[in-house]
């Protein structure tokens, strides 16, 4: 499956194709992987090398690829409705889809408007916030809540919620929007505070911060169950609770980003009330609709909430809000089929089962002199790789190289890790098995061990 004429097309993507996260420095100048062929938890290069989907895809790969009953679901719909205006019109694959998702969402999540994305999901959800409080009368609660680490997505909207500092240094946000609580990640806590301490500083810190704002202006407070490309930062227990609390006691509306954690990630299908035992107000969630094989998100809005200010209560009000794509009946087709293979062949159960294993593989890591920290919950886990003190001036070139030659070192033997400067994340799709668990994870500790080696040679790492 040898690709003979990659070179041009090498050409055509550095020339014409600009990417996420483009590094300007390195444009015309890249020599990236071409995925050209994918099956099961596989994808194989233009070389035709076979490696191991680490991250599965962006998190999002949950049924594997190369599914035929996908694409034939897919074709079928394409063949007899492609397209139809969510404006005045609607097709059964919507529909059904609606009423499947507003079954498996905690409480009463019922009400699902549809995007194209996870960002468009999140951009819609702030929105909704904004439209809700305006049509109560309350025109100054606009302020949402996040956190540092957190990742929302790309839009303006979205990306104003991102507490990841390092996506912000040359780009702008609606900075007098959103207030930023510190780090939750348990494992930054000092030696002498205790997980129960750091627990309730957490929690201080979002009702601290309503307060200093007024919870007149608060609208909302954003989290993810677990802060995915923060480097997979799980809270400590309770903590979603009694944030949900403090929400209630000012009123402030509660936005779950379940983007990531949706659709098996966590043996569920949602994590919201099944892992963190929480009803939010909202949830946002893409990824795992589909399994990424076409695009498509959702943001997911309470009864309680809608019952507000829709009929006699909605002031005559219009949610002028949506995509040309929303509920696309293709996407939608994907979905449900999409939700029956993972119903069919168990993959939440297997999830479950499997990822005390997985979570076990990553644990293991620790013993690498390089290796700082594992964490993970689910089929989701981080490798956190230390060398420097992170107030060092040169601690992020140091990351970017450290996780540039693991990637390379990885990629070489057969794995694709997704690096985040000095954090390897990993989410292969869910029906991954024990044995290419074991597989994954001898080729990444043989790539850190390589990459140790390659760093101490350098006379970057002393360890």
């Amino acid at each position: 499956m040898k690709i003979e004429n990659i070179e041009e097309i090498n050409n055509f993507d550095n020339n014409n194709f600009v990417h996420p996260w483009e590094h300007m420095k390195e444009v015309g100048q890249n020599k990236r992987m071409f995925a050209e062929k994918a099956q099961g938890i596989y994808l194989f290069d233009e070389n035709g090398q076979k490696l191991i989907d680490g991250p599965g895809g962006m998190w999002c790969v949950q049924i594997g690829y190369g599914r035929t009953e996908m694409a034939d679901a897919i074709s079928d719909q394409i063949l007899k409705v492609p397209y139809y205006s969510p404006w005045n019109m609607s097709s059964s694959p919507s529909a059904i889809l609606a009423n499947k998702i507003a079954d498996r969402t905690p409480g009463d999540l019922n009400h699902v408007f549809f995007t194209t994305c996870g960002s468009t999901a999140v951009d819609s959800a702030i929105r909704f916030v904004h439209f809700y409080n305006n049509v109560l009368g309350r025109t100054k609660k606009k302020k949402i809540i996040s956190r540092e680490k957190s990742y929302h997505g790309s839009t303006y909207l979205s990306a104003t919620m991102c507490g990841k500092e390092r996506d912000k240094d040359w780009m702008d946000t609606a900075k007098d929007l959103v207030h930023f609580l510190p780090d939750v990640n348990p494992s930054r806590r000092s030696v002498n505070v205790s997980i129960e301490e750091f627990l309730e500083e957490k929690v201080n810190d979002l009702e601290n911060a309503i307060i200093s704002l007024g919870a007149e202006s608060v609208g909302g407070f954003i989290a993810e169950p677990v802060l995915a490309s923060g480097g997979v930062i799980v809270p400590p227990k309770g903590y979603h609770q009694k944030c949900l609390e403090v929400c209630r006691k000012y009123d402030v509306l509660y936005i779950s980003d379940e983007v990531v954690t949706a659709f098996g990630r966590l043996g569920h299908w949602f994590a919201s009330k099944e892992v963190f035992e929480i009803e939010p107000d909202i949830i946002t969630c893409a990824k795992g609709l589909t399994s990424g094989y076409v695009p498509m998100g959702a943001c997911i809005i309470s009864e309680k909430i809608f019952q507000k200010i829709s009929g006699d209560d909605s002031q005559n009000a219009t949610f002028s809000n949506g995509f040309t794509y929303s509920g696309h009946p293709v996407s939608s087709a994907a979905a449900l089929k999409n939700f029956d293979i993972i119903e069919n062949e168990g993959l939440l159960e297997h999830v479950r089962e499997i990822s005390p294993y997985f979570q076990e593989r990553i644990k293991d890591l620790r013993k690498l002199p390089l290796v700082g920290d594992t964490r993970g919950i689910g089929l989701v886990g981080c490798v956190e790789c230390h060398i420097v003190d992170p107030e060092s001036s040169d601690a992020l070139k140091i990351d970017i190289e450290m996780g540039s030659l693991i990637d390379k070192n990885c990629q070489s033997m057969g794995l694709i890790v997704r690096p985040l400067w000095n954090m390897c994340v990993f989410s292969p799709p869910l029906v991954i098995n024990k044995n290419q668990i074991d597989d994954m994870f001898n080729i990444l500790e043989k790539g850190i061990i390589k990459t140790t080696e390659d760093l101490s040679k350098k006379g970057i790492f002393k360890g």
